[in-house]
């Protein structure tokens, strides 16, 4: 794959808790093969695996840029594998990754319990040993802790260097803020930077995304950050850290190529007799490959006299690998496209092993064209979402997506209790985008518990691929409640596949969920470490000026002439959410229609509380809960909320709140004799 070229060693900070790892990993760059041979990196998530593993590739292939270099992470090894060995191509996989002159290979501890993936990796280790090919690894433990690992490999990932990454300490932190501030041309008020530093992060992406969100409280709401302010501003963040053609999509099957593919064969065993045994390769590869439909111009430039004779028959064999490895791909690709028609990707790609990334990001296009992807709620508006103190963050940043036509903090992940408006706020994102871009932008939004039926459903039918092509092909991806992704152990493996690849891209990614990242249990460190990278912007409970807003709202949508004073009286109320103020005012507006009174604050209040408040300005019960009382030896029965709801406490017996029947012919009550 093509390295990220933002992960190098000059934008990386060394500290005391990595500098023996940065050390290793500049020397292996500058001298594969020669030293440290294999270098093993290990660590948590978030502390720099990743970025000093690509470093290594990017600072190599500077130095040499013939070198060839093969980076990996063992799902996408194992991927690899499973695809090869179901198309009978697994010497050419083993090929390509022996003629590599550098291995990365990311988070190794995934090879615990796959036997047969454990056998082929011993076995492609130690041929790249053999020829000196330089091999690194990470791991988010140390290969003796990783369970249920064979101790061959275990030995084979010991025999060169061990080198772990700590949490990086206090002057690290200080330095890698600093940088981070240069890269985005931002500053703050002296201090700030020191006061965040201070807090220990468990890792630098939970320090990013601390970084981002004094960022957007700067920058969104126009409120200079100081270092007094920080604590306060990160929340809890700081605790926690603190804490811790027809016919197109169809190419023929293996074996056949008939009289032509028969005659090539008796002219390369004639000519291989002859002629170096390269152009006998490259002959039979020619053959093979033209007689399956495929447009072999890459290897036969090879022979062409006027394009150089190759340096060596090593040379010309990894040419001929990496062809077929691509011709190999390019009939996997075949098998999604014809689920989705002929004409879904042209032919000419289907069949030129040279344009394999094209032919993706086609079939990427035909996937997204032929299923339309998870679409935001249309009712759910950027006008009809209320703006306060207790959501202020999340929807200014939300807003700065919107402006910026869905590029902004990477991720934007929102959280809050039941009802607080995440999901409002996110469908009203997504709606937003699509009309300000008029549809062009391909926004997916999508409930966490519909993305894993759907990955079931793709599991179970065969289309795995197809689906994930659907994903891949967004600008926007939006994901609601992804607290539901907990116990998904296969859901949470494909959503980190899929965040790498979006945002790699550059492309948009928002989530939500009812708790922050750090608080949900179950959840992958990978994923939480990244969500946390981003902006985390909580929705709390709605304050006083957004029940007010509210209220009014509601009773205007019900129809109901309101004062100043009823919603004062309203808006006192402490609710949970838009939901629950919501039930409160249909059951208010049912109540005051059902004994034929017009609703106002002492309406109100007698409905909610069961009180009046006399001319004299006393507070008393309402007669008919003071009957009630009188009657009874219950105690108090003016219950106000239960369960989060609030209910009539004047007609509490529910046998005799005969409005609320739904059938008429229930209110013509017999005497039972």
């Amino acid at each position: 794959m093509e390295m990220d070229p933002r992960y190098r060693f000059d934008n990386f900070i060394v500290g005391s808790a990595n500098r023996l790892a940065v050390s290793a990993a500049r020397a292996v760059a500058q001298s594969p093969g020669a030293t440290y041979n294999p270098l093993f990196i290990y660590s948590s998530s978030g502390l720099g695996k990743t970025h000093m593993m690509l470093a290594i590739a990017n600072h190599a292939l500077q130095l040499q840029p013939e070198l060839r270099v093969e980076y990996s992470t063992v799902d996408e090894f194992v991927n690899e594998l499973t695809e090869a060995v179901a198309v009978g191509s697994v010497e050419s996989f083993r090929q390509r990754h022996q003629r590599t002159g550098m291995l990365l290979l990311d988070d190794v501890q995934f090879l615990a319990g796959r036997r047969e993936t454990q056998s082929e990796m011993l076995r492609l280790f130690d041929a790249l040993q053999r020829s000196g090919t330089q091999v690194v690894f990470t791991s988010d433990r140390p290969p003796s802790e990783i369970a249920d690992l064979d101790e061959r490999l275990i030995t084979r990932f010991s025999g060169g260097l061990v080198v772990d990454v700590a949490a990086p300490d206090y002057e690290t932190r200080v330095a890698i803020l600093r940088m981070w501030c240069e890269e985005k041309k931002t500053r703050f008020e002296q201090g700030v930077l020191e006061a965040v530093a201070r807090i220990s992060f468990g890792n630098v992406r939970e320090l990013q995304g601390a970084l981002n969100r004094l960022l957007a409280c700067q920058s969104l709401t126009g409120t200079q950050v100081t270092p007094e302010s920080v604590s306060a501003l990160l929340g809890e963040r700081a605790e926690v850290a603190a804490g811790v053609g027809a016919g197109a999509t169809s190419l023929p099957a293996s074996g056949s190529g008939g009289e032509f593919a028969s005659f090539l064969s008796d002219v390369t065993e004639v000519v291989s007799q002859h002629l170096e045994s390269w152009r006998g390769r490259v002959l039979d590869a020619v053959g093979r490959w033209r007689a399956l439909g495929f447009e072999t111009g890459a290897l036969e430039r090879l022979l062409e006299s006027n394009g150089g004779t190759p340096r060596s028959s090593e040379e010309v064999e990894a040419i001929v690998v990496d062809f077929e490895s691509a011709a190999e791909r390019l009939r996997a690709l075949a098998a999604e496209a014809a689920r989705l028609g002929a004409d879904a990707v042209p032919a000419q790609l289907l069949r030129d092993p040279e344009r394999v990334a094209e032919t993706e990001r086609a079939l990427e296009r035909a996937v997204a064209a032929s299923a339309p992807l998870p679409a935001p709620r249309e009712e759910l508006t950027r006008a009809d979402f209320e703006v306060g103190t207790s959501n202020e963050l999340a929807v200014r940043a939300a807003d700065a997506l919107i402006e910026s036509r869905g590029v902004g903090f990477n991720p934007l992940f929102i959280h809050g209790g039941n009802g607080v408006g995440k999901t409002h706020l996110l469908n009203a994102l997504g709606n937003e985008l699509l009309a300000n871009s008029g549809h062009s932008l391909r926004v997916a939004c999508v409930d966490a518990r519909d993305f894993v039926e759907e990955l079931i459903e793709a599991l179970g039918n065969g289309s795995i691929e197809w689906w994930r092509a659907r994903y891949r092909a967004v600008d926007v991806l939006m994901v609601d409640d992804v607290q539901a992704f907990v116990g998904k152990e296969r859901t949470q493996e494909e959503l980190f596949h899929l965040f790498n690849g979006l945002y790699a891209r550059g492309r948009q990614m928002v989530f939500s969920a009812d708790r922050a990242p750090s608080a949900i249990s179950g959840l992958d460190d990978r994923l939480r470490s990244r969500f946390a990278g981003g902006l985390v912007a909580e929705i709390r409970p709605p304050d006083d000026e957004v029940r007010h807003r509210l209220f009014a709202r509601a009773l205007e949508h019900a129809g109901v002439a309101f004062d100043a004073e009823l919603i004062d009286y309203l808006a006192s109320w402490s609710t949970a959410g838009a939901a629950e103020l919501n039930a409160m005012v249909g059951q208010l507006v049912e109540g005051v229609r059902a004994v034929g009174e017009s609703l106002d604050a002492a309406t109100a209040r007698r409905l909610l509380e069961g009180r009046v408040r006399g001319a004299d300005g006393s507070d008393d019960e309402a007669p008919e809960v003071r009957a009630r009382r009188a009657a009874t030896s219950s105690g108090s029965m003016a219950a106000i909320r239960a369960n989060g709801q609030a209910y009539d406490a004047i007609f509490l017996d529910r046998e005799k709140v005969i409005w609320q029947w739904p059938d008429i012919g229930g209110r013509a009550i017999e005497e039972l004799r």
